[in-house]
């Protein structure tokens, strides 16, 4: 009898994970718009954890006057702290021991993470004053979400291309369960930090001639500009 439970278990695509809990395997499109599906899904479920842990990272360097570098580590340590974060602990709820989870969302995070934070801080270092410019400055804030949003399209592609792979994203996908909040919601949110640091951007090339340092008053204006073209 013990065999044929076994045995059924193999049929019904069900293995054990070491903590008791049966893992149950789904099928993972190779090609086509399935295959990209899943890979969006993927990416915003990533840039979630990625995104709460550069903006509080650039935050807390920013206001406690950290050094460039200094604000990209904490960022880049917080990124990853999240992204595996939001990972893990859907799959510790679910019964998952830490020994299967650890491996789990090293596997399906650390290359997407990885990918993200170099570009999202590549362009925050590269554009002139981001780093320098304050909580309190519309370039800081532009210039972040604009750096997020590319990210995202970034890493997409590596994404898909791991998944077809069974890499990547792929290791938590074959559980079956996943977390954090809607994709819709976070392709949404997404969408409007682009726009908003879209327009901060071109704000601050347009305007940059009104502005002294220290000074908004003439991105503000650029940008209340900017918005309505829009």
């Amino acid at each position: 009898m013990a065999h044929a439970i076994h045995a059924d278990q193999h049929d019904h695509g069900t293995s054990a994970d070491g903590s008791g809990h049966e893992q149950h395997h789904h099928e993972l499109p190779t090609s086509g718009r399935a295959l990209t599906s899943v890979a969006v899904s993927a990416t915003l479920h990533c840039l979630t954890g990625c995104a709460i842990g550069e903006i509080l990272g650039m935050a807390i360097g920013t206001a406690l006057g950290f050094s460039e570098w200094g604000t990209v580590a904490l960022a880049v340590t917080l990124a990853f702290l999240f992204g595996y974060g939001l990972t893990s602990l859907p799959l510790l709820r679910a019964g998952f021991a830490v020994s299967a989870v650890i491996p789990i969302a090293l596997a399906s995070d650390t290359f997407s993470i990885a990918v993200m934070e170099l570009i999202d801080n590549a362009i925050m270092l590269g554009i002139p004053g981001a780093m320098e410019s304050g909580l309190d400055s519309w370039l800081f804030w532009g210039a972040l979400s604009f750096a997020l949003a590319i990210a995202f399209v970034v890493a997409l592609p590596v994404n898909r291309w791991l998944i077809a792979r069974g890499k990547g994203h792929a290791a938590v996908h074959r559980t079956g369960i996943h977390g954090g909040p809607p994709p819709k919601l976070v392709g949404t949110i997404l969408a409007v930090a682009f726009l908003f640091g879209s327009v901060v951007l071109l704000a601050e090339v347009f305007g940059s001639g009104e502005t002294t340092p220290g000074d908004d008053r003439g991105s503000h204006a650029a940008i209340s500009r900017s918005i309505a073209l829009v």
